[in-house]
């Protein structure tokens, strides 16, 4: 099944940019949504969502300073983190939907994450 590796977090200013990105181990062409959540006391909380077809989700706290994007060739998943505030810091985990491939069908997985921190 599609493995997901995220990188790309770290230490930033408020007001700075990042740039996450997750890496699929194989293809996602049949995977319908992707999205990134933020792990919140073991909770995952919806950060932004992309569906097929380019149909793209946001929670309101990051509409207009985030951006989602995925790359179906590269089989990747990017979130441009803009404007970033200190209310954004936390571990920001890849998602996939769940997806058959064959005769095979696998549930929705996450990453294992890459920390955000935001200073003020």
């Amino acid at each position: 099944q599609v493995q997901l590796a995220e990188s790309g977090g770290g230490l930033v200013e408020a007001g700075g940019s990042l740039t996450l990105s997750c890496v699929a181990s194989g293809s996602i062409v049949k995977i319908k949504t992707m999205g990134w959540y933020r792990r919140v006391r073991g909770e995952y909380k919806l950060v932004a969502r992309i569906m097929e077809g380019g149909r793209t989700v946001y929670v309101d706290a990051v509409k207009g300073r985030f951006t989602i994007s995925r790359d179906n060739v590269r089989n990747t998943l990017t979130l441009q983190m803009n404007n970033l505030k200190v209310a954004d810091t936390g571990l920001y985990t890849c998602w996939r939907d769940s997806y058959c491939s064959g005769s095979a069908c696998h549930a929705h997985a996450y990453g294992v994450g890459t920390e955000v921190i935001v200073s003020s």
